[in-house]
């Protein structure tokens, strides 16, 4: 695991900055909401197919496989990297998956799911939604950085790729719900801000602690693999536009593998 890149930064900052380049491509993509009369089904679910291929090639490529190897560079055998990196994909998916029990919130097609929102703000249930999706990427980033710079940056890139439509479709779906204009580019563009925060944790921790860095690589892929099945995927189908999202998953998943062999 290195400790300072080729200019001399640090994994921490790295992350923050990858971060930082993934929310400002949310905000980005938010933007034209302002202006924008709507966006058709099939191409919002499409981007939403794009997305998750971003995010299912990012686990693989980026997390998964350097998480294999790292186990296997601090001594453990092939069967045991592989339990090892195994289990921390199933805990990350776990945990994502108390978190969406336990946290009030709405998706935009599914509705209400987590306890009862009792009085809070139906925009503050989007919000956690939104939350909740964008933390596992955050948290790839940073682990991503503390595995390996190139590979830091090939996930960063490939994350704040598929981060601005995501932002769009996140706006006009606020308006869609009924929110002003104002509001749902605000909102979807600070969705992304929790990314530089998960980035810099995770960081952060395999840093302090380099013997998890395997565990957290599967931990941050795990997280991914939940929020792509439980979320992405069932949403872009939802609406009968099969064809439209399985070709952006195609289109995505292709990409990132490219970013990833390419810049990794």
């Amino acid at each position: 695991m290195p400790g300072l890149s080729a200019g001399g930064m640090t994994p921490v900052l790295a992350a923050l900055l990858g971060g930082s380049a993934a929310a400002a491509a949310t905000a980005l993509g938010a933007a034209p909401a302002w202006f924008m009369r709507g966006i058709e089904q099939r191409t919002q679910d499409a981007l939403l197919g794009f997305g998750a291929g971003v995010m299912l090639a990012a686990s693989a490529f980026s997390l998964v496989l350097p998480g294999i190897a790292a186990a296997q560079a601090q001594g453990a055998g092939r069967w045991g990297a592989g339990l090892l990196v195994g289990m921390a994909i199933m805990v990350g998916a776990a945990l994502v998956m108390a978190l969406e029990r336990a946290i009030p919130h709405e998706h935009f097609i599914k509705g209400p799911e987590g306890r009862s929102p009792h009085r809070l703000k139906r925009t503050w249930l989007f919000v956690f939604a939104i939350c909740l999706h964008n933390l596992p990427e955050g948290l790839a980033i940073g682990v991503g950085y503390a595995n390996d710079f190139a590979r830091g940056n090939a996930l960063a890139t490939g994350i704040a790729i598929q981060d601005v439509p995501e932002g769009l479709v996140v706006a006009m779906a606020l308006i869609a719900a009924g929110y002003s204009r104002a509001r749902a580019v605000l909102v979807g563009m600070a969705s992304g801000l929790i990314e530089p925060v998960g980035a810099v944790a995770g960081a952060s921790l395999v840093v302090l602690v380099p013997l998890l860095l395997p565990i957290g690589l599967g931990f941050a892929a795990g997280a991914m693999l939940f929020v792509v099945s439980h979320e992405i995927i069932p949403e872009s189908h939802r609406q009968g536009h099969e064809n439209f999202a399985t070709g952006g998953l195609m289109l995505g998943f292709v990409l990132m593998m490219l970013l990833d062999t390419a810049l990794g």
